[in-house]
């Protein structure tokens, strides 16, 4: 497939990060994949050595550990990623998300607590919003926190959450005041552990794709939470800095999505170049050759898309309406283009043996979490 333009944002230091990242993977992780998919969780030492290499907290300013740069090192981070066939480290959450909400809201001691332990490592990162009984209804969550002297006393449960069977850090989204809708919705930075009194990880989820990162139930007996935990100024803010922070998360998994539909592009042309049928390679029939084509065109113009997006980002101009865009059009080329791709594999394309199968389970999952492709519909339609 032929290499993307240039981008309006790229330089030669992306080239070199992108570089480190491929032979990260390559050495470091995929060797493991398979017993990473067995049990169901990556490994600490991943997330410790990324750490080592500076992969983690890209943008999160060199003064608390991080690398000083911007989003667009997270996200040649995060499409190297994808490109590799890693799905077990969780590097969407713990660096595109959880240190930007740090970065964006911690006080300064939050900063300097926490934000050097997730840049090397040893601290792993999530966010908890969706509940048992709600997804993406974030107004109506159940988890509260009730003040008591210094701490808030916390009581729920979090499902299908992400780093969650790792995590030692976890941004909660809890209601302080159930009164106020929106307006009692706050975070709480919880420092999760197995001993801790009121926590409790439940099972680690058991899902048709993304098998190798620990997506896992929460609980919420009673835990204590220092109220100097709180992220930002007052309560209540919470729905505000969920609603503001949703557009990076969106664009994440469009980076990511982007490069599936590449790889996808690039795995399926040299499986049709070796692999013949009726006395010639599948890619001299022509029904190989359109499909390839009108792929990688959807993955080309998805490129130019996400591209765009991120130099809007970066200039502090993605709005609400054009994350929803890039999150539901991008994730469902994604299913699409693997889908296609897959067929072009024949019985192969549903065996484990191709990494295309993979693709094809972990592209489902796009369409859903970061807020449903209907929602995101939604959004869009609110802005015409």
């Amino acid at each position: 497939m032929p290499k993307p333009g240039p981008t309006t944002w790229r330089e030669p230091e992306h080239d070199e990060l992108a570089d480190l990242v491929r032979t990260f993977f390559a050495k470091e992780v995929l060797p493991h994949a398979a017993r990473v998919l067995e049990q169901g969780h990556p490994d600490r030492e991943h997330y410790r050595r990324a750490g080592e290499l500076g992969l983690l907290g890209l943008s999160v300013p060199a003064e608390y550990g991080g690398g000083g740069g911007d989003f667009t090192h997270e996200a040649v981070m995060l499409h190297e990623q994808a490109r590799s066939g890693d799905s077990s480290l969780g590097l969407a959450v713990h660096s595109g998300i959880v240190t930007g909400y740090l970065v964006a809201y911690g006080s300064e001691e939050q900063k300097r607590r926490w934000l050097p332990g997730l840049c090397t490592g040893e601290l792993i990162g999530a966010i908890a919003m969706t509940e048992p009984d709600g997804g993406s209804d974030l107004q109506a969550m159940r988890t509260r926190a009730v003040r008591d002297g210094d701490d808030y006393v916390v009581s729920g449960a979090k499902t299908f959450i992400s780093n969650g069977g790792l995590a030692d850090i976890v941004i909660l989204a809890v209601k302080t005041d159930p009164s106020q809708g929106a307006a009692g919705v706050s975070l709480l930075v919880c420092e999760t552990g197995d001993d801790r009194p009121g926590f409790r990880r439940g099972r680690l989820i058991s899902k048709i794709g993304l098998r190798g990162n620990d997506t896992a139930e929460l609980f919420f007996d009673d835990l204590r939470v220092p109220a100097a935990n709180l992220l930002g100024a007052a309560e209540g803010l919470g729905f505000v800095q969920l609603m503001r922070q949703l557009p990076q998360e969106r664009l994440v998994i469009g980076v990511g999505a982007v490069a599936a539909m590449e790889r996808a592009v690039e795995l399926t042309v040299a499986y049709a170049k070796e692999r013949t049928a009726f006395g010639k390679p599948l890619i001299g029939h022509q029904n190989t050759r359109m499909v390839l084509a009108e792929c990688a065109t959807r993955a080309r113009a998805s490129r130019v898309f996400v591209d765009d997006c991120i130099a809007r980002h970066v200039r502090g101009e993605l709005d609400v309406s054009t994350a929803a865009m890039a999150k539901y059009w991008l994730t469902d080329g994604q299913c699409e283009v693997i889908d296609r791709c897959l067929q072009l594999f024949g019985g192969y394309g549903y065996t484990t043996e191709f990494p295309i199968a993979q693709m094809y389970t972990d592209a489902r999952a796009q369409k859903i979490y970061g807020g449903t492709n209907e929602i995101m519909k939604e959004l869009i339609a609110r802005a015409l």
